[in-house]
């Protein structure tokens, strides 16, 4: 007879940053819980993923364990230098204007200018840095130890068979499993690819590359460099190592007829940038190839089961968001456990139908925006047939107004309650890349206009949640016509101010004292951008009637080139 366990409160599958996220934010706040991880390696290992976005910072400052991963000396991340759209000139993206950045030595705090950086990692390290972490707050972590079978009866999980033949069983499960999708596979889970995309990445690592940019001490930006077939990362993840990959069609790569290695150094050898890059690298020499085309699973929940990270979707790399995804996921979907375990009074179909509806148009909108990349990038010489495809069947005009309000029908307000943005980049920024990507301004329906009613008529009360401090929080929200209006943050200031001054003589002075009240000096141009992207969304979605009294003065927003978020390079290429 098998051995049985004790049961656990949470039993993880996964020991990447999904599950270990999980389960030290569990603990973290609720240390009596018992949480126990299985993962079926021994850390540490590689695997791709390392480029962050400024969100993950936040969470790991929350873990306690910034400290750590600031100790391993990983490049700062500022943004990206991409070869990408309708030119062949580089430009830069940049998570705050470079004269923010302060060339301090390191390790440094979270604070300050850090708050809106990112990491670049080395995921051998870093992985192993969140595991131990999770069971240093106390989840039992079992490396080494593989799941052999998902026990079911029906939608429920009865337990989980390991390879050792112990049974362990757990109030909740998680599978953060990756790839590998062992609950999810196991309870027929269909999942959907809305998108034309279908590639393969194809990588390696290599030693004493040269960084394309130092910025300050430890800075750096990602490179994604254009081919016509494709793209190449540069991704610089340690002082001395890097990882350097290609993402093309798999179609591609199935008629081109070459092996993964002859493919990828051919590609390397082609972009005279990388190649000069890595003139003086050595390379591992270890190809590496990986499916890794979006999909979106069709729930993330179940009777007593969620899905967390990439297990539940991915979307397209050329974002560098599957980090960021799965990370910001991890942290909602504790809150929500410990709100399932520990709160007698929670509202189980509320708490799980809100993870799953959060989780699941997070991924669908990253994908919609990848799409909108390729289709997007005139580099794609090869590629073209294939870039119209995809704009084609997503319904995209690349006419910037009409491809805009394709983009925006995704939901700029899913990433982060009472904000509007995605990825951790503000509308501005958002609309910024659309202008650097098309060649033409994307256009602000805020501009022109001089008076803005709100417009909340037919619309349902309902409940959004708020995670903060390891507890769920319902917000109060309008729902109308498919689209919410979260009753919190920028949203909810822009609804108190329209309702007094409608007028932009009025409101834009009303919102001005706002933010120089509630935000420190060098965050209010942020703060301003942040607010108009919001008003922005509430126009788009209907909430809000923009007119125009031509006698009076009008609100006109644009791009952000002068605050450096995104700019041109001046230098020669190469």
């Amino acid at each position: 007879m098998a051995q049985q366990s004790t049961p656990y409160h949470v039993a993880i599958i996964g020991g990447g940053p999904g599950g270990s996220t999980t389960g030290a934010l569990i603990k973290k706040y609720r240390p009596d819980l018992r949480v126990l991880i299985v993962e079926r390696e021994t850390f540490p290992r590689d695997h791709i993923g390392e480029s962050h976005l400024p969100p993950i910072s936040a969470v790991l400052d929350e873990m306690g364990c910034w400290d750590k991963v600031e100790a391993a000396g990983f490049p700062i991340k500022v943004g990206g230098t991409y070869r990408w759209g309708r030119t062949p000139e580089l430009w830069h993206f940049e998570f705050l204007p470079l004269s923010d950045f302060k060339d301090e030595p390191r390790p440094g705090k979270y604070q300050g200018f850090r708050q809106q950086t990112a990491f670049q990692v080395d995921r051998s390290i870093y992985d192993s840095i969140l595991l131990d972490h999770a069971a240093e707050l106390g989840c039992e972590v079992r490396q080494g130890t593989a799941v052999a079978e998902v026990l079911r009866d029906g939608d429920r999980v009865e337990g989980l068979r390991l390879a050792s033949g112990e049974v362990v069983t757990a109030r909740w499960y998680v599978d953060g499993s990756g790839n590998a999708a062992i609950l999810r596979k196991a309870m027929g889970v269909p999942t959907d690819v809305p998108t034309k995309l279908k590639c393969i990445a194809i990588w390696d690592y290599w030693e004493n590359a040269e960084w394309a940019v130092h910025i300050g001490v430890g800075g750096t930006r990602i490179q994604v460099m254009s081919l016509g077939y494709g793209w190449l990362w540069f991704i610089p993840i340690g002082p001395t190592r890097t990882s350097l990959g290609l993402v093309c069609p798999a179609d591609h790569y199935k008629a081109i007829g070459k092996s993964p290695e002859a493919l990828y150094l051919e590609a390397v050898a082609a972009d005279e940038r990388i190649a000069a890059l890595v003139a003086n690298g050595t390379r591992r020499g270890h190809v590496e190839t990986t499916n890794d085309w979006s999909f979106l699973s069709e729930r993330t929940t179940g009777a007593n089961w969620f899905l967390v990270g990439e297990t539940a979707g991915f979307a397209d790399p050329i974002l560098s968001a599957g980090m960021t995804l799965t990370q910001t996921g991890a942290r909602e979907l504790a809150f929500t456990l410990i709100e399932l375990l520990t709160n007698p009074g929670s509202d189980e179909p509320w708490l799980k139908r809100n993870y799953d509806t959060t989780q699941r148009a997070r991924i669908r909108q990253h994908i919609r925006f990848a799409d909108y990349w390729y289709a997007a990038n005139g580099q794609f010489t090869d590629l073209q047939a294939h870039c119209r495809e995809i704009a084609r069947e997503a319904g995209l005009d690349l006419d910037p107004q009409k491809a805009w309000a394709w983009l925006a029908q995704g939901g700029f307000a899913n990433d982060n309650v009472g904000q509007a943005g995605i990825g951790g980049c503000g509308l501005a920024a958002v609309k910024a890349v659309g202008e650097f990507l098309e060649g033409e301004a994307t256009p602000w329906q805020v501009s022109g206009h001089n008076t803005f009613h709100l417009r909340l008529e037919g619309a349902a009360r309902d409940s959004l949640p708020r995670y903060e401090a390891g507890r769920v929080y319902p917000v109060e929200s309008l729902v109308r016509d498919g689209h919410r209006l979260p009753l919190t943050g920028f949203f909810a200031l822009w609804v108190d101010l329209l309702g007094l001054h409608p007028r932009l003589e009025d409101l834009l002075p009303a919102l001005l004292r706002i933010l120089q009240a509630e935000h420190p000096p060098e965050h209010q141009r942020r703060a301003l951008g942040d607010a108009l992207g919001a008003l922005e969304v509430l126009i788009s979605e209907g909430w809000v009637e923009a007119t125009l009294d031509p006698s009076r003065p009008r609100l006109e927003v644009g791009a952000p080139k002068d605050s450096q978020v995104m700019h041109w390079d001046q230098a020669p290429r190469g």
